[in-house]
């Protein structure tokens, strides 16, 4: 018997961003960088891991904005095309290159990975990543977890209790709709948790969710055993308690992991580099430049961006090999010392980004396949778990009411509710009354007024995205993220006024199924009361 448990949890998330009305749209980049770099990656590796019989667990986070990208016909197709534009400008680097001693070994990777990439996408995968997924889930060893439908933050949204059970039910359907079974956990948005939520959770038949480290220890009554072990809510709902240890050690620039000087410098990208002439084709139609992937240079160390040195692949992969090491080593002596002090095998939980994983730490994927491969066969003190596996096992614990918190700066909601974002929740608040009420006005509607309704549906569920606000507190693509919530609140309430005039625009709202088409087993009475 192991001493104790660790649980990794990677949550998965984009806000949904389609735009085909324009041939190129930069925001629809964050989507076709996070496969490029994160999903991609982090499929081959779990599938290494199951073809080698290597044991393994995992808790993958698909939220289900993300899933409808990866389905979606539109998404599919681009994604391709991004992967056949990246590797059309590392052969063109590969050439321009060829004589650089430093710099031309880092463009023939580029090249060589894009190839790969695109093989996989296309060919191993018929870019179908829910389908990998789903294929993923059945070998065991990867279970999936799903999210409220467009990641509203669901403390702030609760005025209406309808919009809570909406986030919560869609999220839960669309999940069994992708791959076939219900959810066992959820992800609740930016771990937010206020006193009840589980009761909706209870509805679905969810058995667990993550809060922040102070929100399980700030717990009423006090936990037991802290962070270590989860404790049952009284709706029978399970709570888990991130590891702030752990967390640490990998979100952490510079006291983590991903700040050591051999790994890839994200922020110096060739589409700033090169001159515009060489790049013109693969940045923004605008002429403005854009990231295109191919990073030549590594972190270094404390030095601005034209002080990097060049990045070397293969020494990366050895630091992210050196890392698992340490990262396990200091899981071993963490679960040794806690099992002492509390008498019982501990689970510590481990949540981050899955983005984190390739994205921003460009290693991150070597990190977990060296991770799982070296736990396996080079220690004997904890066993990686899945969330669900530790209730079966353990399937008493302590009940208890976590505290209200969030996992964002300074424990709570600042990040979502402040000066520079809180104009949108009187129009969201108000638009979500408007919904209840369409549902009491129009109990079974049919036909074009039945699609409006749904539609109305889709709109508020996109305005009520946790990411728009966030954006308008982080600064990045501000102004995108205000017209967002300004457009859906729009739609909404023009649809609703057609809706009760009996004067539905057939046209117009095709064109909106085919912007905002997602979830589309969506039924508007989902938000109606009781």
């Amino acid at each position: 018997m192991p001493k104790g448990f660790l649980a990794l949890v990677l949550h998965a998330h984009l806000p949904y961003v389609k735009h085909p009305e324009y041939d190129e749209f930069l925001e629809e980049d964050w989507y076709f960088e996070a496969a490029t770099e994160t999903y991609l990656p982090l499929l081959r590796v779990l599938e290494g891991l199951a073809d080698d019989g290597v044991p393994h667990a995992l808790n993958l986070v698909i939220s289900p904005t993300l899933a409808a990208m990866m389905e979606d016909p539109h998404h599919q197709a681009r994604l391709r095309r991004y992967l056949e534009k990246g590797l059309e400008l590392a052969r063109r680097e590969v050439t321009r290159l060829a004589s650089d001693p430093d710099l031309g070994p880092v463009a023939r990777f580029y090249r060589e990975r894009y190839r790969w990439l695109l093989d996989l996408y296309v060919n191993r995968y018929g870019q179908d990543l829910i389908g990998a997924l789903r294929r993923l889930m059945e070998r065991g060893g990867l279970e999936g977890m799903t999210c409220a439908a467009t990641h509203g933050l669901l403390p702030v949204l609760r005025t209406h209790p309808e919009v809570v059970r909406a986030q919560v039910r869609v999220g839960a359907r669309e999940f069994e709709r992708h791959f076939g079974r219900r959810p066992r956990g959820i992800w609740l948005p930016e771990c937010g948790y206020y006193e009840g939520v589980e009761e909706f959770l209870a509805d679905e038949d969810l058995r667990y969710f993550i809060v922040d480290t102070h929100c399980l220890e700030a717990a009423d009554p006090t936990p037991v055993h802290g962070v270590y072990a989860p404790v049952f809510t009284p709706a029978g709902v399970a709570a888990f308690g991130r590891d702030p240890e752990s967390s640490r050690q990998v979100w952490s620039s510079k006291e983590g992991y991903p700040g050591d000087a051999y790994y890839r410098e994200f922020y110096r990208d060739q589409g700033y580099d090169l001159p515009f002439d060489l790049v013109r084709e693969f940045v923004q139609p605008t002429g403005l430049r854009k990231q295109t992937g191919l990073k030549y240079y590594r972190i270094t160390g404390d030095v601005d961006l034209s002080g990097k040195k060049p990045y070397m692949p293969g020494a990366a992969r050895e630091r992210a090999a050196v890392h698992a090491g340490n990262f396990m080593f200091n899981r071993e002596r963490q679960i040794e010392h806690l099992a002492g002090v509390l008498g019982r095998p501990p689970l510590v939980v481990a949540p981050y980004d899955a983005e984190l994983f390739g994205h921003w730490w460009f290693e991150g994927p070597d990190f977990l396949d060296f991770l799982f491969r070296k736990t396996a066969y080079d220690q004997k003190i904890y066993e990686f778990i899945t969330l669900s596996e530790y209730l079966r096992r353990c399937p008493t614990q302590q009940v208890a009411v976590p505290a209200t918190g969030s996992w964002g700066d300074k424990g709570y909601f600042e990040v979502w509710v402040n000066g520079g974002n809180d104009y949108i929740y009187p129009h969201l608040h108000h638009a979500a009354g408007e919904m209840v009420r369409l549902c009491d006005e129009f109990p079974e509607a049919e036909g074009l007024k039945r699609r409006a309704l749904n539609q109305c549906a889709r709109e508020l569920l996109l305005a009520q995205s946790s990411d728009w606000p966030f954006i308008m507190t982080t600064g990045t693509m501000v102004d995108y993220a205000h017209r967002r919530v300004r457009e859906h609140v729009l739609r909404f309430l023009r649809l609703a006024d057609q809706v009760r005039r009996d004067a539905v625009d057939g046209a117009w709202l095709a064109d909106l199924e085919g912007r905002d088409g997602l979830f589309p087993d969506l039924d508007y009475r989902v938000f109606r009361r009781g």
